[in-house]
């Protein structure tokens, strides 16, 4: 049996930032890094448009997992804010999780994100307007690195840890057992003990992070789902926005039924993709910092949160039974014309085609009414046409609509200020805690733990 210091399932930014900050720390650690992907280098998705058109259920998926995390493909967004992304500074302090986030910003202009913009919502007019048309803009400063930008700085990171950690890919983790002070896992055939452990499996490791929860007696609650669409219009509709701000977080509530309906994800000039999470394929969105890569189109997602009170506690299963019927209906994505859901009419092909917006995704023309609940539904098409108001176009009748879209949380884990569980040297940290949602919170709350772990061996 293999014997590290530190023990780190998952490498995702949370683990990424745990294993850099030790490095840097105390450079005589013994690392285990153990991911259920691919390196770097080896995530491809098949998905090229013309031989393979959708999902085809790879196993690992290399959008999903790997190095990088989910967020390796993503648009590259670290949102510098206490507002959205996750609850880190409930558990260390909001001037704490504010300079973590600045810290892992700083590591990531050093590693190739030179040359990137830093937008801001301060002292921008958008909130004024927002406010005007009963809107909430948040705050907060956006560093867009791009999908592009986004791999060569985890190419640099990955190139200054290969020879100080061990990596062990394509190792997904079965078991994390106690073995007296330190933990023992499970490995295929395989088990390895370390002194530490630290758990960063992100949102698709969601279900193995409840099993471990249970066989270790770590308390649990609830979280919500976020279920929703992603919307995809002309960029020119967005421009006076993201030109300002890239990515403008914009909360409203809905008259009918008082819900919070939300932009995320906005991806001016992208592309809209597929996302399998659990065998589930679901839509996502990217965006490239080259001008030769981006496209014509802005997109976005529109989610409404649900939180679930006693006595049904499965959040994730509520938002999987809905994502399930959209592949029924479907094979996978749904797209449906604003002008047609609005109508009550399902969208054909030639209803696509036919259309002044030319589609990002290869996606399957229905009905997301025969998909979404109503309540959800309602608040979309509400939300869509106060956005409207703000950015004319919003709701042409040519505006896409991509289903479904759902963010799953994991269960909040019941950790302390340092992010340990009760078990003395076992932490669970990013999105897999249920404690943060977005790349920067991950990434910080792995840079905390770090420095705490350090601090215990220095």
């Amino acid at each position: 049996m293999k014997e590290y210091d530190v023990i780190i399932v998952g490498a995702g930014p949370g683990g990424i930032f745990s294993a850099y900050e030790l490095v840097k720390k105390n450079s005589a650690l013994k690392i285990g890094v153990f991911e259920a992907g691919h390196s770097l280098e080896k995530r491809k998705c098949p998905i090229d448009g013309v031989k393979v058109k959708s999902c085809i259920g790879c196993k690992p998926c290399s959008i999903m997992n790997g190095f990088g995390g989910a967020g390796a493909f993503s648009d590259g967004k670290y949102n510098i804010t206490n507002q959205f992304g996750g609850t880190l500074y409930e558990y260390i302090g909001k001037n704490e999780a504010i300079e973590l986030m600045k810290y892992v910003d700083e590591i990531n202009i050093s590693h190739g994100g030179e040359g990137t913009k830093l937008y801001s919502t301060a002292n921008t007019k958008i909130k004024k307007l927002c406010l005007q048309n009963d809107l909430h803009l948040l705050d907060a400063s956006v560093r867009h690195l791009g999908t592009d930008v986004n791999y060569v700085v985890l190419e640099q990171i990955y190139d200054e840890l290969k020879d100080k950690v061990d990596f062990h890919f394509l190792s997904p983790v079965d078991k994390v057992e106690k073995s007296g002070d330190a933990y023992e896992i499970s490995v295929k055939d395989e088990k390895y003990c370390g002194k530490t452990c630290i758990i960063s499996v992100g949102r698709s490791g969601s279900k193995w992070m409840e099993k471990v929860c249970r066989d270790l007696e770590i308390p649990t609650k609830s979280n919500r789902v976020d279920i929703g669409v992603r919307v995809e219009l002309p960029a020119e509709v967005f421009s006076h926005l993201t030109d300002e701000l890239y990515e403008s977080k914009i909360v409203y509530r809905t008259a009918k039924y008082g819900d919070l309906v939300r932009t995320f994800c906005m991806n001016p000039k992208g592309a809209v993709v597929n996302e399998n999470t659990n065998g589930i394929v679901t839509v996502n969105g990217h965006s490239y910092e080259d001008p030769a890569r981006q496209t014509e189109n802005t997109n976005f997602a529109l989610l409404v949160a649900k939180h679930f009170s006693e006595p049904f506690k499965d959040s994730n299963g509520y938002g999987e039974s809905i994502a399930r019927l959209s592949n029924m209906l479907g094979g996978g994505v749904i797209v449906q014309r604003f002008g047609d859901l609005t109508t009550g009419h399902r969208s054909t092909q030639s209803r696509i085609n036919e259309a002044f917006i030319t589609p990002t995704l290869n996606a399957t023309p229905g009905d997301l009414s025969l998909v979404m609940p109503k309540r959800i539904l309602d608040g979309i098409i509400e939300m869509i046409y106060k956005l409207d108001k703000i950015a004319p176009g919003t709701a042409n009748d040519d505006t896409l609509l991509y289903g479904v879209e759902v963010k799953f949380y994991n269960m909040e884990v019941e950790v302390d200020a340092n992010l340990e569980t009760l078990h003395k040297g076992l932490f669970i940290i990013g999105d897999g805690s249920g404690i943060t949602h977005s790349l920067s919170h991950a990434s910080a709350s792995g840079v905390h733990v770090a420095r705490y772990i350090a601090g215990e061996t220095l």
